[in-house]
């Protein structure tokens, strides 16, 4: 099987310990994660990680599975081939002049992109959107020098029905049963 990017979302107890032990599993399988985003998910208690790897679908799905048995994850998914949203942010500080600061602002308005700071010698824009579009930006900006960039790396969630409190409970009481 050849290697593919897969998105994995994996919803969690928020305890300390619990991102290093799911990375720890990754790094063992000697596989790299591209990105990973974590935050408070829309359950007091609980966190939702998305990771970004490169893996055969074979090996991911391994690794998915003892992601699975670490106790603080309450369910893991590989939403790589399902109907997902992703969306990416990102921060690009560009050198700018007056001469050419109104070129750069307009290609950031065609992107939907936001100015966000305004200094002498620079400007920083804020993209969202998916990969592509923030590499196209990204590329098109480095014509005028890129002081500095940072991104968060995919997040995704599936379109359609929303996951209940009453389903996360479930789900968390039969893994503490097995």
């Amino acid at each position: 099987m050849s290697p593919t990017k897969h998105t994995i979302v994996a919803l969690v107890e928020d305890r300390p310990g619990v991102l290093n032990r799911m990375a720890s599993l990754f790094r063992r399988r000697g596989f790299n994660i591209d990105s990973i985003a974590v935050g408070r998910s829309e359950t007091p208690g609980f966190s939702r990680m998305n990771l970004v790897v490169d893996g055969a679908n074979t090996m991911v799905e391994q690794v998915r599975k003892q992601l699975d048995k670490v106790v603080d994850v309450v369910k893991v998914s590989d939403i790589t081939g399902q109907d997902i949203i992703c969306r990416e942010l990102a921060l690009i500080k560009v050198k700018s002049t007056p001469a050419n600061r109104s070129e750069i602002m307009q290609i950031v308005d065609i992107f939907r992109a936001k100015i966000v700071d305004v200094a002498s010698d620079s400007l920083t824009v804020e993209v969202t959107g998916d990969e592509e579009k923030v590499n196209s930006l990204y590329n098109l900006l480095r014509a005028f020098g890129i002081k500095e960039i940072t991104r968060t790396g995919r997040i995704a969630m599936t379109r359609g029905g929303l996951a209940t409190a009453t389903e996360l409970q479930s789900a968390k009481e039969s893994k503490t049963k097995e």
